[in-house]
């Protein structure tokens, strides 16, 4: 989004810099793998978090036990375009914004192995 298009506009004016000082083409390779380096290091992983994010919050259903970016853990007895309701404890229902979900309680991390579930059959047997 908006930082990948501020890091274009910087390459751009520094590369546009170097060849009016008569800079070398070795400056522009490594201002290129330096650009590289920030968007592996940087970019794509907050890239990754952000889809990840909107897929849980699309993916969460009433009855679901869930914790929130607070710590609350709660069981989700509504839903709302914005909003949802949490049963925290017996009788209390409290109300947050659907943004405030960090993870689904009991769901499994999409990047494990099978073979941690490998090692777990083998060891019950």
């Amino acid at each position: 989004g908006a930082i990948v298009s501020r890091n274009r506009w910087c390459i751009v004016f520094i590369a546009q810099e170097a060849a009016e000082s008569g800079g070398s083409p070795a400056f522009l390779i490594g201002l290129v793998v330096i650009m590289v380096a920030v968007w592996f290091v940087l970019i794509r992983p907050q890239q990754r978090q952000q889809k990840e994010r909107k897929e849980r919050l699309t993916k969460v259903e009433v009855g679901d036990d869930i914790v929130t970016v607070g710590g609350l853990h709660g069981r989700v007895v509504d839903l709302a375009d914005d909003h949802m309701d949490l049963l925290v404890t017996e009788g209390i229902v409290l109300r947050y914004q659907r943004e405030a979900l960090m993870k689904i309680v009991g769901e499994e991390p999409e990047d494990e192995d099978d073979e941690a579930d490998d090692v777990l059959a083998a060891d019950e047997e």
